[in-house]
Formats: structure tokens, sequence, C-alpha cells
């Protein structure tokens, strides 16, 4: 077995280092007493969008970030033909990225996932069954199976709730029974948001869900609903683009740098990276920020595109108000351990977009991406690419341990359920000690009584993931709309 450290490509390096050269030096020689109209802290998913807003706009803006590039979570690495995803896979196409992807002349690079990641995998009972994608497939599932089906026909009839928060948990037994609970929504949850449902928050972390039921009293009525009014009234994005799954043959990581070439491409705009910011105050109107080498920046508005834990350290000195309800915010751990074999040591297809592991299963991996069926280009002709992950709320004890204990860990997970025969011949393990927030229980009532601190402190706005969505598209579109809200106040 080998591995290889893995980097970014060089040639988006260099480009990205001379860019950031340039862009330094107009930031040094435009420092004044004059403060900026925005500064933004963060330059992830949303405050690049925040900032691209702004700047097209010819605000001053500048883009403070901590790591040596931009993009947050959003990183790919290519080593030789192997591509991988640090964070998210993949994006959503919905109306407002596609505009955002045509705003940017994106599009034409967009690369859809093959037509073979439809298919979702779950385990059942030790074997990968892929989830029912039509009417007549979903009545015959063994993953739903006859108790589920005669649990699902009594849904319309139940009242809706009259709680003013419930567990996902509770929400989907109440609903739709133990079964769908246990084998699809639980592998759902720990998959895209590394969680526990008998943690989260229905009304926080799936709002739509909770609100079908008020609107509709049944998820079966309101789904139906919801299809019909999707029919008369389509999506305004081209059909062949409507809900796919996108990436870019550079990976995900084409579309933060695309966003931080728009944005210094403004004369009135900067990005300066590894700018570790170490105190925030109030003087006056303004706000000051310093960074750990004893730089400073003004402006009138101050936006926190931070993770919560990052935004409450920052805050605290400043009101206790403000730290407590962002550090209550849980960030579980979660590794992603990228694998690459040669495809005959691999008996199963890989024919989708991956597998996801219940619970009830008792192995600690969350699931794996077929991140070679996904797109081309992730890997070497002649070999095949997961992308797994381990850890999370409902087991955070299990990304604990060097990078030969979590190969091992999730190859003996992962051995019979695919059909590995061999060793990888490729490997990455990416940590994430804080990986994603959890909209928990209380998660609601903590986010308004953060908004009512905020409140005493003109100027000062707060963003991220832990907030509005954890998604990639939901970073990218509050983003935007909190950029609107920073132009719209300076117009009045």
């Amino acid at each position: 077995m080998t591995s290889h450290a893995a980097d970014s490509s060089p040639a988006t390096n260099a480009a990205w280092d001379d860019h950031a050269r340039d862009v330094a030096s107009r930031d040094d020689a435009a420092r004044d007493d004059t403060p900026l109209d925005t500064l933004i802290v963060g330059a992830g998913a949303t405050g690049l969008a925040a900032a691209w807003t702004l700047a097209k706009r010819g605000q001053n803006v500048t883009l403070l970030e901590s790591n040596d590039q931009v993009g947050g979570n959003l990183h790919t690495e290519r080593d030789g033909e192997w591509q991988i995803e640090h964070g998210p896979n993949t994006v959503i196409m919905k109306p407002p990225l596609y505009a955002l992807l045509d705003e940017l002349d994106l599009l034409g690079e967009a690369q859809p996932a093959n037509a073979e990641s439809t298919k979702r995998f779950v385990v059942l009972n030790g074997q990968p069954v892929a989830l029912p994608m039509k009417p007549l497939d979903a009545l015959t599932s063994p993953i739903i199976g006859w108790r589920g089906w005669a649990r699902l026909a009594r849904e319309p009839f139940i009242a809706r709730s009259t709680a003013s928060e419930e567990t996902l948990a509770a929400f989907v037994s109440r609903r739709l029974g133990p079964r769908i609970l246990g084998r699809m929504v639980d592998p759902f949850v720990s998959g895209v948001y590394a969680g526990d449902p008998a943690r989260l928050s229905v009304q926080a972390a799936m709002p739509r869900l909770a609100a079908m039921e008020q609107e509709h009293r049944s998820l079966i009525i309101g789904g139906l609903k919801k299809m019909r009014q999707a029919r008369r009234d389509p999506s305004p994005i081209p059909v062949e683009w409507r809900g796919k799954l996108v990436s870019f043959p550079q990976g995900l990581q084409r579309l933060t740098d695309r966003l931080a070439e728009g944005i210094t491409a403004q004369p009135t705009a900067t990005i300066q990276t590894g700018c570790e910011i170490r105190g925030i105050r109030r003087e006056g109107e303004q706000w000051v920020v310093e960074d750990r080498n004893g730089r400073q920046w003004r402006a009138r508005s101050l936006v926190l595109a931070v993770p919560a834990p990052v935004a409450a350290a920052l805050l605290r000195p400043l009101d206790e108000r403000l730290a407590k309800p962002l550090a209550a915010i849980a960030y579980p751990p979660v590794n992603a351990i990228a694998l690459g074999f040669r495809e005959q040591d691999i008996a199963h297809p890989l024919d989708g977009f991956g597998v996801l592991i219940p619970r009830a299963e008792k192995r600690r991996t969350l699931g794996a991406l077929f991140s070679s069926t996904l797109f081309e280009g992730r890997a070497p002709a002649g070999h095949k690419l997961l992308n797994v992950f381990i850890g999370g709320r409902q087991s955070p004890e299990a990304a604990v341990g060097d990078d030969a204990t979590q190969v091992s860990r999730v190859i003996g997970d992962l051995r019979d359920l695919l059909g590995i025969r061999g060793e990888p011949v490729w490997q990455k393990v990416t940590r994430w000690p804080q990986a994603i927030p959890q909209y928990e229980v209380g998660h609601l009532a903590r986010i308004e009584a953060l908004d009512d601190a905020l409140r005493a402190y003109s100027g000062l706005h707060l963003a991220g993931n832990w907030r509005g969505g954890i998604a990639v598209g939901d970073c990218l579109e509050n983003g935007r709309l909190l950029g609107e809200k920073l132009l719209a106040a300076e117009s009045t």
C-alpha cells in the first residue's frame, strides 16, 4: 500500500500567489484613515458571495481570510491523476446558483454529475440496497417493507403537532414511523449533517418539512400538492440543469477561486489572505479589526462570516451575550478518507452516488461517495476513487486515531459491503475537528437571542453555515442576500 502527499494544482497555486501579491500591494497602498464601507472576515462561500455582491456595485470592501487561500472548506486537491475534495463534493443547481454561475461566466465550465449518480444505496442487513427511484420500485423495496407501507398509509390521518419544537427523530417517528427513521432518515442525517436525528431540531434543520406539516397537515398530501405546483410553475432555469448535482473539471474550488477573481477585479475591492484576526472593537461609528501581526482595518460595517466558535471567541471581549449562543453550537469531528483502488479490486460496480450506513448496522463509518463515478477525471484509468466519511455527532470517537488507523477502520467497514479484495494504491486523510454545525434543539432560540443582542451594535453582521442552511448553495445565497441588505442600508 502506498500513500502520496497531495497538493493543489501548482498552476492554480502560482496564479493565486501572483494574484494575492498584487492584491496585498493594492491593499497596503490604499490603507489610510478613510474607513472601508464594509470589512468581511472569512472568505468561505458566504463571505465571498457577500463581498462579490458589494464589490460589483462599487462598494469599498475588503475581505480578510486567515488561511493562505480563499474558499473555506471548498478545497480541491490534485495529486497526479487523483483529484479529491476536502469538503463538499457537489452543489445542487437551483435558480440562485444558476444565476451566479451565469454572472461569473462559469456555466460553460459546469460539470453535471454522471447519470448513474441518481442511484443511492443504503446498507440493509449487511448489503447495499438501492433506494427506490420510481413508485413501483418503492412498493417492492425491502428498505420500506410492508410494515413501513402500512405505517405510511396512516400518515395523512395523523394530526399536526402543537409543540413549538421537536427533534427530527420524534417528528419522523410520529409521522412516518420508526422504520423510515432508522432505515432512511438516520443514514441521511448522518451522511449530510454528520448529525443525530434525536438531537437535531426539525424546525431549525429542516424547516420546510415542519412547515409542510403545519400548512397541509400531511407530508404526503403536501408533497403531492408541491409536485402539482412545480408542474404548473416550473423552475426558471433550463430543464437540463434543474436539480442537477454539479462540480467543475478542476473541482469545486474553481467556483470560489472565480468569485475571488471577480471581487479583486473591481477597483474598490481587495482580498487579504494570511490574516488571523485577534480582536475587534468599536470606535465611534467605526469597527476596528486587528490581526496577529498588528495590522488594522477600519470600516463602517463589519461582517464576521466565520465558524460559530471563531465568532464566539472574537465577540466574547465585546459582549458575552453575543458569544454565548454561538459557543453553544456543536461541531462534531469528521474525517474524509479518500481511497484509490485498482478497478479489479472492488467487486461492486459503484454504479451510483454512494452508500449510506444506518446506525443499526453497527458500523462506525457514515458512508462513502463513489467519486470516480460521480465525475470524470477523478482517478487514473483502470482505477476507482472512494471518499469515505467517519465520525460525526453519533460517533465522534471514531474520528480519533492516526491515518493508518482511520484507513484500516473504514476499509474494515466497507470491505464486505463493496467487495473490496485488495488494498488501496492511493490514500489521503483529511481531518475536520469541527466539521458541520449542528442545528440541534434550541438552535432557533439561540439565533433569536443572538439577533436580539446584535441590535445594540450598529454595523455588525454575523453570517455562516451555522444559520440559514449548511449546504454550499444556501451559504452562497445567504451571502448574496446579506450583501443586498448592506447595499440597501447604505442607500437609506
